[in-house]
């Protein structure tokens, strides 16, 4: 008699993964990032219920000013509207299906390029040319399904699901822990989108633990500093976090001059949030920088990198001069992590790979692969 073990699933591989200690605690099976099936679970049970990040509210300062992204494969538009409220609604036309709006910009209107049907700001239906004919056809019946979108610290949030709790319900504790650097004070100055070769977990990995900071990083911001200063606490069940005191060789890490609020370790400690599921923060007293996830692909994440600087900074007459070192050194900073995390992602791909004991300074990794596993296999 024949006996044959039991299918095995990406999803089965990474729940047996996160069931040990953290002491006994290896990186994530190879499967969960190669797998599109896995990928098609993440997107179902991940990005079609969780909030997603769109940026942050300075990209919609004014009335019509808009913002268009996908999630699990929903174009969405996020705009500001009439009264100066932040709005979320579905970018297909309720006609023949067309897509909307593209990119960013402002409009007055919502006209979609197929057959010009006219919507309001409010995804209200304004005008359909030649439908008068059609006695089916009420105008007043017809508007943009509306997406939740709501405003945390600064950060444009939207979720395609109607019943997930809020964010400021959620991360309560993170804006606790943070709420003496004011972070939706400080200034976006720079919003770009990026494509990398390289699985979004991978990236946002690599954003959790500064174990890699020495050496990835060791002509930018890694003898800024110390490893064994870092702390890396248990995070909750909707982000994980840890902290960096930083050296005078990032200097605008630091708290101006003038910003006469914080005191001792706080003028010089960088805040790392991992947001569930992919919007990564980093924000020290100076400026502040984020990237927002979507796969692309098991291979390729889009990302969303923005930033800028706190209120103090801003008002410094050499803010100029200060926002173009920050971006030069940002831009440089990622280049090496890019590097890094596509390296990541090729060598995962080896069937000689094999995933690692985990370091103490890689707690919020897995963490991080708890809650995928929670999340795919239906656990919470």
């Amino acid at each position: 008699m024949n006996v044959h073990s039991p299918v095995t699933t990406p999803a089965d591989e990474l729940r047996a993964n996160v069931s040990v200690p953290f002491e006994a605690a290896k990186a994530m099976p190879r499967s969960v990032y190669a797998s599109p099936d896995f990928l098609a679970l993440e997107l179902e049970h991940i990005f079609a219920k969780e909030w997603i990040c769109a940026g942050r509210t300075d990209a919609l300062k004014n009335p019509g000013d808009y913002l268009t992204m996908e999630i699990a494969g929903e174009p969405i538009i996020v705009l500001r509207d009439r009264d100066g409220a932040l709005r979320a609604m579905s970018n297909v036309c309720r006609h023949r299906m067309s897509t909307l709006l593209e990119g960013r910009g402002n409009t007055r209107a919502i006209v979609c390029p197929y057959h010009a049907w006219t919507y309001n700001l409010d995804g209200s239906l304004r005008g359909a040319p030649a439908m008068g004919q059609n006695e089916s056809f009420c105008k007043t019946e017809v508007k943009l399904p509306a997406v939740r979108c709501e405003e945390w610290l600064g950060f444009i949030m939207v979720t395609l699901d109607p019943d997930t709790p809020p964010p400021s319900e959620t991360l309560a504790e993170a804006e606790a822990m943070i709420a003496h650097l004011d972070l939706a004070s400080y200034s976006e100055t720079f919003r770009e989108n990026h494509v990398w070769d390289t699985n979004w977990k991978v990236l946002a990995e690599n954003f959790m633990e500064s174990y890699h900071l020495p050496v990835c990083h060791r002509e930018t911001i890694g003898g800024s500093t110390d490893i064994d200063e870092m702390v890396c606490p248990e995070g909750t069940e909707a982000f994980n976090w840890h902290t960096i005191l930083r050296n005078d060789a990032v200097p605008l890490a630091l708290a101006h001059p003038s910003d006469t609020r914080l005191t001792g370790d706080q003028r010089r400690t960088t805040w790392l949030f991992a947001i569930y599921p992919s919007l990564m923060i980093s924000i020290t007293p100076g400026y502040f920088w984020y990237l927002s996830l979507h796969p692309e692909g098991p291979g390729k994440v889009r990302i969303l990198f923005g930033g800028g600087m706190s209120a103090p900074y801003m008002a410094d007459p050499q803010a100029p001069a200060q926002l173009a070192t920050v971006k030069a050194m940002l831009d440089h900073v990622n280049a090496e992590d890019r590097g890094c995390t596509e390296r990541v992602y090729r060598g995962l791909l080896s069937r000689l790979a094999d995933p690692g004991a985990l370091s103490h300074l890689e707690r919020p990794n897995f963490e991080f692969a708890q809650y995928v596993s929670r999340k795919v296999n239906g656990a919470g």
